[in-house]
């Protein structure tokens, strides 16, 4: 009796799935966004029309039907193409994006903001004081933090300088 119970939760479950995932999916040649930080959610699952993402592997741009792939984001801006034609970009210091079969797009930034939020002149103090923590690191782990930190800073400032 047990047995025959967990076979049709199941198949009950299986079905539940098969259901929300079809009423979820994005039209034929729409791309669902969603895009969080651990400070907001820019996008959840909006339909957008393009995302430009800077990786490690190089930047690259995403429309609809854009092959599966999944990439590591480097320090620098994304640009979301709105339906509407606006242009949204946001600067994000790492995470991952990841682009789905189903045309869907997920980007997790390990922090997030809008280009206009950016104030060059914290930017550019930023900028120095991680260089000055390169030119005086001690020890390894201290060299690759300062590293990390010069990187996301100069990006910092050409992101608040366009």
């Amino acid at each position: 009796m047990a047995m025959a119970f967990r076979t049709l939760l199941r198949s009950s479950a299986t079905r539940l799935q098969a259901r929300t995932f079809a009423a979820e999916a994005p039209k034929e040649g729409e791309m669902a966004l969603t895009f969080a930080a651990g400070n907001k959610v820019f996008y959840n699952k909006q339909v957008v029309k393009q995302i430009d993402v800077p990786s490690f592997s190089g930047a690259f741009g995403i429309l609809p039907k854009h092959v599966p792939t999944l990439a590591v984001l480097r320090p620098g801006v994304v640009t979301v193409l709105e339906n509407d034609g606006k242009t949204n970009k946001i600067f994000v210091s790492s995470g991952t994006i990841t682009v789905n079969d189903d045309s869907s797009v997920q980007v997790l930034a390990e922090e997030a903001h809008p280009l206009e939020n950016l104030d060059r002149g914290a930017a550019q103090e930023a900028l120095s004081k991680a260089q000055s923590e390169m030119n005086s690191a001690a020890n390894e782990k201290a060299k690759a933090e300062a590293a990390i930190a010069l990187e996301v800073a100069e990006e910092i400032v050409k992101a608040a300088s366009t």
